[in-house]
């Protein structure tokens, strides 16, 4: 089983990078969060694993960090939940909100993300829910990950609006908003800063 892969990144292309390793390239699925986080193709890179062993296939799943591939395992608890799945919901949302909804019971946080209904939401709630919990309490406080209310939550649908993607989005509100500071003012710092 292979658990971790160091080369370099040849193709990355949404939701699928080629690692060259000694020659080999192997086709590697990740999340837009860890596409996100790596260099340009050409680079050297070091990607932590899940191999997924089926009878008609051998795919790999990549992970920039190991709490990415904690939260994989977390979701693939759920019934029903395949590894492909798994990957839409890290891709959703940022790592720390999306522990932070589960651990909160928060299912309609969770159905903002793309193919994620309300049963599904709800299952995730019930089956990760107390685990979710342990890993936000595992995390240092300047790291816990800052619940979404609702100016946040409308300032990102307002980026999403515009065309930004969503973790971009996530990222640009996550940094403009303040407690109490109107929707209109962190829609505007958040543009600012994905225009600087």
């Amino acid at each position: 089983m292979i658990a971790s892969l160091a080369g370099t990144l040849v193709e990355k292309e949404p939701e699928r990078l080629v690692v060259d390793v000694g020659g080999v390239g192997y086709a590697v699925h990740a999340s837009l969060q860890t596409l996100a986080e790596l260099p340009a193709t050409g680079a050297s890179v070091r990607l932590l694993v899940h191999t997924e062993v089926r009878e008609d296939a051998i795919e790999l799943f990549g992970f920039a960090t190991a709490r990415e591939r904690t939260l994989f395992h977390l979701l693939r608890r759920v019934k029903g939940l395949g590894p492909r799945t798994a990957l839409g919901v890290l891709s959703g949302m940022p790592h720390g909100q999306l522990v932070a909804a589960i651990a909160a019971g928060d299912a309609a946080r969770l159905q903002t993300i793309a193919g994620v209904g309300r049963k599904f939401a709800d299952r995730i709630v019930v089956e990760c829910r107390e685990a979710a919990a342990l890993l936000v309490e595992g995390e240092p406080s300047r790291e816990r990950p800052a619940t979404v209310d609702g100016v946040t939550g409308e300032a990102v649908s307002a980026l999403l609006n515009l065309g930004y993607k969503r973790p971009e989005a996530e990222r640009a509100v996550e940094r403009a908003a303040r407690p109490g500071t109107p929707l209109e003012d962190v829609i505007r710092a958040a543009l600012q800063g994905l225009a600087g």
